[in-house]
């Protein structure tokens, strides 16, 4: 026969167990937020090396073997495998920087990782999540308002300041050397899509870029219009048609396939 058991000593063992299990409850959210911090690190030590002016470039392969070389944080974290959740988050907001004010993609990365290095180090202080969190806030708007007071109007007629700040945004590119070509083309090419008077943003989709390949950036220009790109009709065909009429069609001139439907 089994010997009796207590039961003060069975409550003191449930009690023992019970507080062990809240114990690994409260230990999980830690880890979780842990692993959550050490995945976004990973990616903004990915792009890190390519910042400013002196960063360097990624070269990319991807899984058919095409091989991108750039230092574009954008189309750096586009063409990684990112699996983890909160290392996706980092690529969307390169992605909404990019949409915003297209440029900074690289920065906002390296930003958030030493945001949330420090938040890691406040966190194993025993400051709580919310306090960290609620901090940021504030800090955020009041280095919103230092900007705003540090900031002056930009007058979209001086092309000479515009080109000044293209060729700005251009000096962390590869095509840096050629910026005293491309910079008033880009300028020129926003100002021809846009309404100084009301726009307060660019549609940038409204510019379409045609890339060439054998040719130099030098042989770049820009073309008021729309740029239909089409290949010769064969050997002999002309290759220069001035003053050419186009038709655009909105119906399909090719015969439609015949509906062969088979009986068992």
């Amino acid at each position: 026969m089994a010997p009796a058991v207590p039961a003060a000593s069975a409550a003191a063992r449930a009690s023992a167990s019970g507080r062990e299990r809240n114990f690994k409850d409260k230990d999980k959210p830690d880890s979780v937020r842990n692993s959550n911090i050490v995945a976004a690190k990973a990616v903004a030590d990915a792009v890190r090396t390519s910042l400013g002016p002196r960063g360097m470039d990624k070269m990319i392969q991807s899984g058919n073997g095409d091989v991108t070389i750039t230092n574009d944080g954008a189309t750096i974290l586009n063409q990684m495998s990112v699996i983890h959740p909160t290392a996706k988050m980092l690529v969307e907001l390169s992605k909404a920087q990019d949409i915003e004010a297209g440029d900074g993609t690289t920065t906002v990365v390296v930003m958030a990782g030493a945001l949330l290095d420090a938040a890691q180090n406040l966190l194993s202080k025993g400051i709580h999540p919310t306090t960290i969190s609620e901090s940021f806030q504030s800090a955020a708007a009041e280095a919103e308002k230092i900007l705003e007071g540090m900031s002056s109007p930009v007058d979209l007629s001086n092309d000479a300041l515009l080109n000044k700040m293209a060729t700005t945004s251009l000096n962390s590119k590869v095509v840096s050397q050629h910026s005293w070509l491309l910079a008033p083309m880009a300028v020129n090419a926003v100002k021809k899509i846009i309404n100084s008077d009301s726009d307060s943003n660019v549609n940038l989709k409204m510019i379409k870029i045609i890339k060439k390949m054998g040719d130099t950036v030098e042989e770049s220009e820009m073309i008021e219009g729309a740029l239909i790109d089409q290949k010769t009709m064969g050997r002999g065909a002309p290759t220069r048609i001035e003053k050419a009429k186009i038709g655009l069609i909105q119906f399909q001139i090719s015969p439609p396939k015949t509906d062969v439907s088979l009986f068992w």
